[in-house]
């Protein structure tokens, strides 16, 4: 019951895009196409809860027990750094279409401050090592399932008779201020 409950908070209550307001630039940049929003949230979702594992470890191993406290944000920034780079090498292998259709966007994640954010909101938390990691993966599954809404909507907008000023990105903060207002239901629930 307890991991159902720290899920379902990270994927819809707590939702790190429409309740936290963390990772709104690739949220933004990405969102345009159904295609590209989840191969970013398939990379995210990897990125985060690697990088969430690797950092609990050198939390708890190293930083801790050598009284290194104070590189922690230090050292979870080269970690993902790390990982996103491991990432961008993997998808310009495997999938040269999306690494292109991701663009700059890749590498953003390095400073992306969901990915950090959720390191670092795992040792605020007090989870143990198990819980960190399916609260990562969950928190990857929510900042999907709020790309993969936005691109669904931002895709539907093109057809749509938007009045010309409104084209483009106010119509885009309108709809994602929106979406916050409805994900805003779910923190009754819990």
């Amino acid at each position: 019951m307890e991991y159902i409950a720290i899920i379902f908070g990270a994927i819809f209550v707590n939702n790190i895009i429409f309740a936290q307001f963390l990772g709104i630039c690739p949220f933004l940049g990405v969102s345009s196409r159904l295609s590209t929003a989840t191969g970013m949230g398939a990379a995210v979702l990897f990125v985060m809860t690697l990088s969430t594992l690797v950092t609990y470890l050198i939390h708890d191993l190293v930083l801790m027990p050598l009284g290194l406290h104070f590189l922690v944000t230090v050292a979870f920034i080269l970690v993902i750094a790390s990982l996103v780079q491991f990432v961008e090498i993997v998808l310009k292998k495997i999938a040269p279409p999306l690494y292109q259709a991701l663009g700059i966007f890749l590498p953003l994640i390095t400073t992306n401050c969901a990915i950090l954010g959720v390191a670092l909101l795992v040792l605020q938390k007090g989870f143990s090592f198990t819980e960190s990691v399916v609260f990562a993966a969950a928190t990857a599954l929510g900042f999907t399932l709020a790309l993969v809404l936005m691109a669904g909507i931002r895709e539907r907008l093109e057809l749509a008779d938007v009045p010309k000023r409104m084209q483009g990105g106010p119509i885009t903060l309108i709809t994602a201020g929106l979406l916050s207002l409805a994900f805003m239901g779910f923190s009754g629930m819990m």
